[in-house]
């Protein structure tokens, strides 16, 4: 807590706004020196489970009553809302936090932070610990295009399934979450892929965490080789499709179009129509100049 105050103590935090911080998904040295700086300096903190939170208040220094703490959940959140903007319309300042990540993506919060605004009041967000950048920095495989943020698919086999398919069609790199329980009804869903290649990250931050990187049709079987692996939570990667144009097909267009467009442009342009790599296509664009 020093630390924290050392470093982030001399920044303004201003009365009347709710600030959204990240907790560690797993690994509790994931926490930012400025989240622990503001979850002692709130006036009030909701959270999605109170005992979850107070037990990470404690093992980091910070006591806070009950008094101060307010559950905020998927079935409360509505009204728990009512109560934060009047504490913020108060002059106070309310320290917002998830069980794990960050808050309002899969996690509660959305409704929340939506009232907050409405209210026309400030919303401060503190960046931390993400299951989604964590599995995406792993698995390697997002290209220009991006990638899609998909979290928990339907529940329901027929839902799942239609989703899935859906999913066969984008070209970017999609990342699912899942819980334990029904992981094994995703991986057979996601077998439907074939060969496309899925990264799975299980417990990730935690003492058991485990990465892998195998075809969509070899989860099942992979799941089934251990029964550790169906346990806790996880975070997966489907790869991105590459794109099926022909070697020389970047450069014709880039050809076509550097005769019409200014360089830079005319790259940009290139890219999106044949997804190719930028950085490559402005060097063949330099070289069809200098030629």
């Amino acid at each position: 807590m020093a630390a924290a105050r050392a470093a982030a103590g001399p920044q303004e935090y201003p009365r009347g706004a709710l600030y959204v911080v990240a907790t560690p998904i797993g690994n509790l040295a994931d926490v930012t020196l400025r989240g622990l700086h503001v979850l002692e300096l709130a006036d009030r903190i909701a959270c999605e489970d109170t005992r979850h939170t107070q037990s990470l208040l404690r093992a980091c220094g910070i006591d806070r009553t009950g008094e101060r703490l307010l559950a905020v959940h998927q079935h409360n959140e509505a009204e728990a809302a009512l109560k934060v903007v009047g504490w913020l319309q108060a002059g106070e300042r309310v320290a917002y936090a998830s069980d794990a990540g960050t808050p309002a993506v899969s996690d509660p919060g959305a409704r929340l932070v939506a009232a907050v605004r409405t209210a026309g009041l400030r919303v401060v967000p503190l960046p931390g610990a993400s299951s989604v950048t964590a599995v995406l920095s792993a698995a390697g495989s997002v290209q220009e295009g991006g990638f899609v943020f998909a979290g928990f698919l339907p529940a329901k086999a027929g839902e799942r399934d239609a989703a899935v398919q859906a999913l066969a069609a984008e070209a970017r790199a999609v990342v699912l979450l899942e819980a334990p329980h029904r992981i094994a009804a995703l991986a057979q869903a996601l077998a439907a892929l074939g060969e496309r290649p899925l990264t799975v990250g299980r417990e990730l931050t935690k003492q058991f965490e485990q990465i892998a990187t195998l075809r969509c049709d070899a989860l099942p079987a992979w799941l089934a080789a251990d029964p550790q692996r169906s346990r806790g939570e996880f975070a997966l990667v489907l790869h991105g499709i590459p794109h099926a144009a022909a070697p020389d097909d970047g450069e014709r267009v880039l050809r076509l179009l550097l005769a019409e467009l200014p360089v830079k442009t005319a790259v940009r342009l290139a890219a999106e129509i044949t997804g190719g790599s930028r950085n490559a296509l402005y060097e063949a664009a330099l070289r069809i100049k200098q030629g």
